[in-house]
């Protein structure tokens, strides 16, 4: 039998408070480097390499994170195609949107067998992962939908189950879906050896999950079919209609088809899977050293056991401490007890409701035109490091409420102020007062360093009155 077209859908939604302050609400953890060089974006992608009949990747991702998304792809050689969801509506409209935008009107082939898979896991035996799949696709080819369960090595109360049924080939059909339990139902779980954890990836045809949308959920098949007719390309992005998806329930594909199918098959999955749901699941990773710690970035531990200690930037430094998380960024420094890591989350919502902005950004801010990095700021004042990829603008803009001095550090930056045309190269500097008109531009072949200083009664983001952009934003 030949292998069918196999599109791998990446799901790139998802927040990962509790991996906070890493992970913030335009930086969550998909797009963190957490366990080697590459973010768990990348290398849910990068697993997928090896396997026969690979077609083009889609990724369905936010608004707010669109930029991010193709410049991590971009970055490991990945072309895609990435819709655009206007709001988050769950799973099961988000796959669905991917199915339908797989099987265009006219196309003469055969549907696709979609490979879905969350953006922010981690799996260290990717062999392992991928005769899974392999193991899948018959079953998928035949029109059932196919899940993957997590072979259990404790009675984990935070994970979904799925109880498995009689025994298929490779696998077993699905019996059903359990919530999440109590200590003492998931070590019941465990010793029966009847469950699995539920890993949130899928394989099926595009046309069977379609199918069984129109018998159990047809609000969202028609709502998602409609927003997919309507799509728009808008540079490297395909923007589904605002108002027919945001029409469609949200449910994840778990409650809209797959408790109710009866053509569900579970495959075992055994390979080191991990959902990284809090800081304390790093330590599982086999990532420690000889005294149980797991540490990144410029780290110095003494007498410290069992802690996870990681650094952006500055040095960290222990003395004589046991099962602790310290995690320290440019801008926040989170210490806690490691038994405390679920409770990150409210330590979130907390700030968040004080109206701190620790929450929203990294102290790198990512653009489409490059990346900007605070270095420092006071009453009235703040200070920028701006680079600009090669060919890049910005915006043309205005702010009402802050004038910019500009100092080239490195490269060639053409600048409109106003009616005038500037070029400045390195150790030139100009100044944009306030509410004049101006847009920045690196016309050269290698990133444009700045530092900008801006000065005025509001410095928030959101004093900027595009004119222009290239982005559409």
């Amino acid at each position: 039998m030949n292998t069918p077209v196999i599109r791998p859908v990446i799901l790139c939604g998802g927040s990962g408070t509790r991996l906070w302050p890493l992970s913030r609400t335009h930086y969550p953890k998909q797009f963190l480097r957490l366990v080697d060089d590459f973010s768990l974006l990348q290398n849910t992608v990068r697993r997928l390499e090896g396997l026969a009949g690979l077609g083009v990747t889609i990724a369905v991702a936010n608004e707010n994170h669109r930029f991010l998304v193709a410049e991590q792809l971009l970055e490991i050689g990945l072309k895609a195609d990435i819709l655009l969801e206007p709001a988050a509506r769950n799973t099961a409209p988000a796959v669905a949107a991917a199915a339908v935008h797989s099987m265009p009107p006219g196309d003469q082939q055969a549907p696709p067998l979609l490979l879905v898979l969350p953006s922010d896991h981690v799996i260290t035996n990717v062999a392992a992962f991928q005769d899974a799949v392999r193991k899948a696709i018959p079953h998928a080819s035949e029109g059932a939908l196919v899940t993957f369960g997590v072979v259990a090595d404790r009675p984990e109360t935070g994970y979904g189950y799925i109880r498995r049924g009689d025994t298929v080939a490779g696998g077993y059909a699905l019996d059903r879906f359990v919530e999440k339990p109590d200590a003492e139902t998931a070590q019941a779980y465990l010793d029966s050896g009847d469950y699995f954890w539920n890993s949130g990836m899928f394989l099926f045809r595009a046309d069977t999950y379609l199918e069984a949308l129109d018998r159990f959920a047809p609000a969202i098949r028609e709502c998602v079919t409609a927003a997919v007719s309507s799509e728009r390309c808008d540079l490297d992005f395909v923007r589904l209609d605002r108002a027919a998806f945001v029409a469609s329930p949200s449910k994840s594909i778990d409650y809209a088809v797959m408790e109710k199918t009866e053509h569900g098959v579970v495959i075992p999955l055994d390979a080191g899977w991990n959902d990284i749901g809090a800081w304390d699941a790093l330590a599982g990773l086999g990532l420690a050293d000889g005294q149980g710690n797991t540490q990144r970035g410029d780290v110095l531990s003494i007498d410290t056991r069992d802690s996870i200690l990681l650094s952006e930037g500055r040095l960290l430094a222990t003395i004589g401490v046991t099962n602790l998380i310290v995690v320290a960024t440019p801008d926040a420094v989170l210490v806690a007890d490691k038994s405390k890591a679920q409770e990150v989350k409210e330590l979130v919502e907390k700030l968040k409701g004080s109206g701190r902005d620790e929450t929203e950004f990294r102290h790198i801010v990512h653009r489409p035109w490059g990346s900007y990095e605070g270095v420092a700021h006071g009453p009235r004042y703040q200070v920028k490091r701006i680079v600009v990829k090669a060919g890049a603008s910005l915006s043309l803009q205005k702010h009402h409420h802050r004038a910019e001095h500009w100092i080239v550090v490195k490269g060639t930056a053409a600048i409109v102020r106003g009616d005038e045309s500037l070029l400045l190269s390195e150790n030139q500097s100009t100044y944009i007062p306030l509410g004049v008109v101006h847009r920045l531009e690196n016309p050269g072949r290698i990133d444009l360093e700045m530092v900008e200083v801006q000065s005025g009664s509001y410095l928030g983001e959101d004093d900027i009155v595009r004119l222009d952009d290239s982005y559409g934003r």
